[in-house]
């Protein structure tokens, strides 16, 4: 699913025709979007029939049976749009209720990363771990843009944690939370996410040892908000990152 994914977004990376329309929350969506989330769905139609579907551009198929896919076809789509190369396709498998696989493909990066429950964590080949740091000053803290932490009544709070970090970073979107998993960082965050920007990232991190969860601290990818770490750090970052703290 990956490889038909990225046989449709690369190609039109930087496309001087790529066709971008605005959605009625005013994001970006292009056809590229849209064309690798038919292409994902055919293949889950063909390969899983029965399973449902939750996707960014077509919505919620609930299917027949406890098999649920969640996929963002393409997320980083406003960098998509402008030529930068952090873009990923995501796609998870839902059981039961309980993320159990999920896959970040970003092809213009030559990366993936995978991971199943049980099976660990992965990155282009290779096992992956969440770092060992264990202070919040010797930490890298990636996050997506500040005015989502004014949206919270979080901006004070997010400022003094980065502050308080030795290094920060705007990643956002996928980026930040597959570095966290690999060790590359510490800390990410983000303020407002969908469930499908998260649900292949939370399995992922917390098969590569750390911790995910929304900012209440609840274990989930479909919380509306999102915090990955290394473990050693989350209960911290998240009483740094109350509106009380």
């Amino acid at each position: 699913m990956a490889d038909a994914a990225d046989a449709i977004t690369l190609p039109r990376f930087r496309a001087a025709d790529l066709v971008v329309d605005t959605k009625p929350d005013l994001t970006p969506v292009t056809e590229v979007d849209r064309a690798a989330e038919v292409a994902l769905r055919a293949i889950i139609a063909s390969e899983r029939p029965g399973h449902g579907v939750l996707g960014e551009e077509f919505g919620d198929d609930p299917g027949d049976g406890d098999c649920r896919w969640v996929l963002d076809p393409l997320d980083g789509t406003k960098n998509f749009v402008r030529g930068i190369p952090v873009w990923a396709t995501l796609i998870a498998l839902e059981e039961g209720g309980r993320i159990t696989a999920g896959v970040v493909s970003a092809p213009a990066l030559g990366r993936r990363w995978w991971a199943a429950r049980g099976e660990g964590a992965w990155a282009d080949g290779r096992p992956i771990r969440v770092s060992a740091v264990e202070s919040i000053a010797d930490a890298q803290l990636s996050y997506d843009s500040v005015p989502e932490f004014d949206a919270r009544g979080l901006t004070a709070s997010f400022l003094a944690l980065a502050r308080d970090c030795w290094r920060t970073r705007g990643y956002g979107d996928f980026w930040s939370h597959v570095l966290v998993a690999e060790g590359a960082f510490d800390i990410a965050v983000e303020p407002e996410v969908e469930y499908w920007d998260m649900a292949a990232v939370q399995v992922i991190v917390e098969e590569a040892g750390g911790r995910f969860s929304d900012l209440s601290g609840s274990p989930r990818a479909d919380g509306g908000s999102a915090l990955a770490t290394n473990g050693l750090l989350h209960d911290e970052v998240l009483a740094a990152l109350s509106p009380t703290a």
